[in-house]
């Protein structure tokens, strides 16, 4: 009886404990999936391994370090590292286990607590250790990108329990997402970096632990991944029915035109497909290549006319105004996109984030009464201290004229800019478009180096720490950051501090719609246009499931037959 008893308790016990593990984290309420996950429901369990997969990138690149400043790295460096927990991209913003076997974090989210898997190793077949995590975070506090080093300065002391556990105890400026953030932090392998130079670029591949390793590189040219068939953690519930191809390519192009060639030629197996015009014309003589719209259900990119505040005229709201009623939309969504697309309004549009439209919100105008809307640009830009003098818009104190540049990188863009300019002549303004390549638009993006610019945001189902780097007056000031518009408003920086502060989804909403609101009002762009589908074109033999999660396509879950 005794010897049951203890028997009993014994696995009374083991049960506690396991159960006691928690499995995913979620940033707010419950992980979808538990410890009895299978596979992710957007993934098929029984994808065939094999065959290559051949992408197209535009522009070139000279490194294979993605964390560091300098250089420019090449696409699908995120084959190559795994992260202590993965993002799963059916849920709004939670992650499962992968280095990391489980973590510990207290209710008010103070600290850390990592437990490594065991089983957890580098490409090398080294064991991932704590000691790596550490060598990580030391790196990436001070020689990774803006975004690391401002997050993992928020750590105010670090504690190695075990050679497989660590804890991350955070300081002064910390909030909810910290710990998330910290919970997705790739792992270097401290053996192979700690005599190297890290901030710099490098085209010798790392010793790294992720599903692929790099197989060759024809510096920005092309670089090619091979599927891993060691990958430690390829039987994980979250990697099954992922990484199905053996080999993965980015193909490099100088432009877009030569892109769509290549694929159309057959050298290349997928394109997304982001002009409207194309969709739903070209490639109905290709009978071999399939068109899918996968729906999804993220914020799409913010498209837009982005002025830059920071310079006049741009820095007065009525002159912004004014331009806004310029912009002939219908027109455009007509006769450049068939109809089929919509005018973005909200800096959250397609989720429920969007603020919903009220007396209190500035909107972007409807064209459908164009003539009259010039008359209404008229007189704002007469406020804002612009006349026309011999059929001239120039300042009435200054005698400046009324002239800008609009930065863009893609036909598409341009189309909708030489229409918009048409448009400002009326109204004596003068306008002019420069076409960049992808280097030198970038370098001018950086820098915050122009007029107006054709470029957009991102963001996701769970803003956070990002949207400081977006709209706050500290990132107005400091280049690479992503303040394009410049702007710098107080109620905004106190707006931005509560969103990663919020415990449930429902404050979360309710602060993000706050900052939509403020972000409206101040009228920092000419908004373009989205459709909230991710449209991709690719040969027969490639497969997906029916399944779209709600972020959209997941190409990590296709497979070739």
């Amino acid at each position: 009886m005794i010897k049951l008893c203890l028997t009993i308790l014994i696995i009374v016990l083991t049960s506690l404990s396991v159960h006691a593990k928690p499995y995913g984290v979620a940033m707010h309420g419950m992980p979808k999936y538990d410890q009895t996950m299978t596979h992710l429901d957007y993934a098929n369990p029984n994808a065939p391994k094999g065959g290559t997969l051949k992408h197209a990138q535009r522009g070139t690149f000279d490194s294979v370090n993605p964390f560091a400043l300098k250089g420019k790295a090449a696409q699908g460096l995120h084959l190559v590292y795994d992260r202590l927990m993965r993002r799963v991209w059916d849920e709004p913003f939670t992650l499962y286990p992968l280095i990391a076997e489980y973590v510990e974090i207290p209710k008010d989210r103070s600290s850390i607590t990592i437990h490594i898997d065991p089983r957890a190793r580098f490409n090398d077949g080294s064991a991932i250790t704590a000691d790596d995590i550490l060598f990580t975070y030391e790196t990436l506090k001070t020689q990774g990108r803006p975004n690391m080093r401002r997050v993992y300065k928020l750590i105010d002391k670090t504690d190695k329990l075990t050679p497989l556990s660590l804890k991350f105890s955070f300081g002064e400026g910390y909030d909810q997402e910290t710990a998330m953030i910290l919970a997705m932090m790739p792992v270097l392998s401290k053996a192979y970096w700690e005599n190297k130079t890290f901030d710099s670029a490098t085209l010798t591949p790392p010793v790294s632990s992720g599903p692929y390793t790099i197989k060759s590189i024809d510096v920005g040219k092309n670089i090619v991944y091979e599927r891993n068939p060691h990958y430690w953690a390829k039987d994980f519930p979250v990697n099954i029915g992922h990484y199905n191809f053996e080999t993965i390519s980015y193909e490099y192009y100088r432009d877009d035109s030569v892109a769509l060639e290549s694929f159309l030629k057959g050298d290349i197996d997928l394109r997304r497909e982001t002009d409207s015009a194309k969709w739903h014309s070209l490639y109905n003589d290709y009978p071999a290549i399939l068109k899918t719209a996968f729906p999804h259900g993220r914020p799409v990119k913010i498209q837009s006319f982005i002025f830059n505040t920071r310079r006049p005229p741009f820095d007065d709201i009525n002159v912004r105004k004014a331009l806004n009623l310029a912009f002939d939309g219908d027109w455009i969504n007509t006769n450049l996109y068939y109809g089929h697309k919509k005018r973005i309004t909200s800096f959250f549009e397609n989720s429920e984030l969007a603020a919903p439209a009220s007396n209190t919100i500035w909107p972007p105008p409807s064209s459908k009464t164009l003539r009259q809307n010039l008359r209404d640009a008229s007189k704002l830009l007469s406020q804002a201290g612009w006349d026309t003098v011999d059929g001239v818009r120039v300042h009435r104190q200054t005698g400046t004229q009324l002239s800008f540049e609009i930065l863009v990188q893609t036909t598409d863009h341009e189309k909708s800019a030489l229409n918009f300019i048409s448009h400002l002549k009326r109204l004596g303004i003068t306008a002019t478009i420069r076409t960049l390549d992808s280097a030198a638009f970038r370098d001018r993006l950086n820098g915050y180096e122009y007029d107006m610019i054709a470029y957009h945001w991102t963001s996701s189902l769970s803003p956070g720490t990002e949207q400081y780097q977006y709209w706050s007056c500290e990132a107005a000031t400091q280049e690479r950051r992503w303040n394009f518009a410049g702007i710098c408003d107080p109620d905004i920086d106190t707006i931005l501090k509560t969103i990663p502060e919020t415990t449930t989804r429902e404050s979360l909403i309710s602060s993000v719609r706050s900052l939509d609101q403020k972000l409206r009002n101040h009228v920092l762009t000419i908004p373009l246009f989205s459709t909230p589908t991710d449209n991709y074109l690719y040969r027969e033999s490639l497969k997906h499931t029916e399944t779209t999660p709600l972020y959209g396509a997941v190409i990590e879950t296709w497979w070739r037959e």
